[in-house]
């Protein structure tokens, strides 16, 4: 593939970051602390919104794997989906309710947060699938998803570092709808990059219940989707709560705030190169255990940061880690589809993302009851524009505590990641030989 397509295919990681990203750290903050949402009932949405994702994301994946048209098997879904899911990030942003019709926000919030996730999952489910079956290698998917993760920045300093200035200056539904029609173009310039191999569409598709049976019963995916968990969690949890923490204990205005993510994502732009090539070199695995273990450091300073310079040098350094993080994840799972592919002869990929976001979507359940309960019991009050003081205790809990301990969990479940070394070499040799049968028999 030339590296026109590449480029091409990896625009679909700005409406991904983009997308969900702005989700998590400001969706929170804008219905509790802007629309003064009651913050138990949202933590009640988002654990309904969570339990959604028990349905919603391996249905999207199981379906994907069962598909068959003329333009393939995941093609159409991004497609057709982007537009709708555009509208509806737009919609997400702008309620018809305020505080005064409380049930109804409380309704509002959680249809559209429920809707914004089946098209994300429906979408770019599809879009992550394409990766393994187009990339085959662990260099070429190393180097290509380094490729896919610069574009994910621009998405994350669209979604992250944006947004502060953008509400403060034209609002928030003008804000959703420019997301909205940037999640929509990016999706469709994906397009042009995406191509599915046919020989994998000819795949026997598995039922139902053999599909979940290989799935749960797959050691290497299990102790990857566990710790994935974890880490997920740490990075809704810092996300979430950083509007916060910039508010009430760095004193920051949103321009500043946007600063301080800014950070995070310049310095974690050329870190993703260094990250692949180590990858190459080291393995997969152990790179990606490194990276978790400085993102857990990192973290730390969290405790006591009480200035911009300081948040804005911490930030830097999360931002080095956190793209170790990110460049290993999908190559991990790549992995692990490959393995699969072995045992069942099917290519499955749709499954497996499915299945790792609907696992990693509980950490949303796990976010929203660690803040609704930090919240709640040290008396958070958004009427008001100096918290108490346990608040501001329990703000350093979720932005270094609680994160650190999730991410020393995705470590150590790490250690017992059986794909690496020679049965990796194996692997791959066994892959590629299976791959070259399917073809010859087109």
């Amino acid at each position: 593939m030339s590296l026109a397509k590449k480029i091409a295919y990896s625009f679909g990681a700005i409406a991904q970051t983009l997308s969900y990203q702005a989700f998590a750290a400001y969706i929170l903050f804008f219905y509790v602390d802007h629309m003064k949402l009651n913050p138990l009932l949202a933590a009640v949405a988002m654990v309904i919104y969570a339990v959604w994702n028990a349905f919603n994301d391996p249905l999207a994946g199981y379906l994907s794997d069962r598909t068959r048209t003329k333009w393939g098997r995941r093609i159409p879904y991004i497609m057709f989906g982007a537009v709708p899911f555009g509208l509806v990030y737009f919609l997400l942003w702008s309620p018809p309710f305020s505080q005064d019709n409380m049930i109804f926000l409380f309704i509002y919030f959680l249809l559209f947060i429920c809707l914004f996730d089946a098209c994300y999952s429906f979408v770019i489910i599809n879009w992550f699938s394409l990766f393994p079956e187009m990339f085959g290698s662990l260099k070429e998917r190393a180097r290509v998803n380094s490729i896919r993760q610069v574009f994910g920045i621009v998405g994350l300093i669209v979604g992250l570092s944006l947004p502060p200035i953008l509400y403060s200056s034209i609002g928030w539904p003008s804000m959703g709808a420019i997301f909205g029609l940037i999640i929509t173009v990016s999706l469709f310039i994906a397009l042009f990059g995406s191509k599915e191999k046919k020989e994998f569409s000819l795949d026997k598709s598995l039922g139902l219940i053999p599909a979940v049976k290989f799935t749960l019963k797959n050691r290497s995916f299990l102790i990857f989707v566990s710790s994935n968990l974890f880490i997920q969690y740490a990075l809704t949890v810092v996300l979430a709560m950083f509007p916060f923490y910039a508010k009430y204990i760095l004193d920051l205005g949103p321009r500043e705030t946007s600063f301080v993510f800014l950070a995070a994502l310049v310095f974690e732009m050329p870190t993703l190169f260094v990250w692949a090539m180590a990858a190459t070199r080291f393995g997969a695995k152990n790179v990606y255990m490194a990276a978790i273990a400085s993102f857990a450091c990192f973290l730390f300073p969290f405790f006591f940061v009480s200035s911009n310079i300081s948040a804005f040098i911490t930030a830097a350094f999360l931002g080095t880690a956190l793209a170790g993080v990110i460049v290993l994840s999908d190559v991990l799972i790549s992995q692990v589809i490959d393995e699969d592919e072995l045992r069942t002869k099917t290519r499955r990929e749709g499954t497996y993302f499915g299945v790792n976001a609907f696992v990693t979507r509980f950490a949303i359940a796990l976010e929203a009851a660690s803040i609704g309960g930090i919240f709640f019991l040290t008396k958070y009050n958004p009427r008001i524009s100096i918290q108490p003081g346990a608040f501001l205790v329990g703000l350093r809990i979720l932005m270094a505590g609680l994160p650190m301990l999730a991410m020393a969990s995705a470590f150590i479940l790490m250690i017992y990641y059986p794909i690496y070394g020679e049965r990796l070499k194996k692997l791959s040799s066994d892959v590629d030989a299976l791959h070259r049968e399917k073809k010859a028999l087109m």
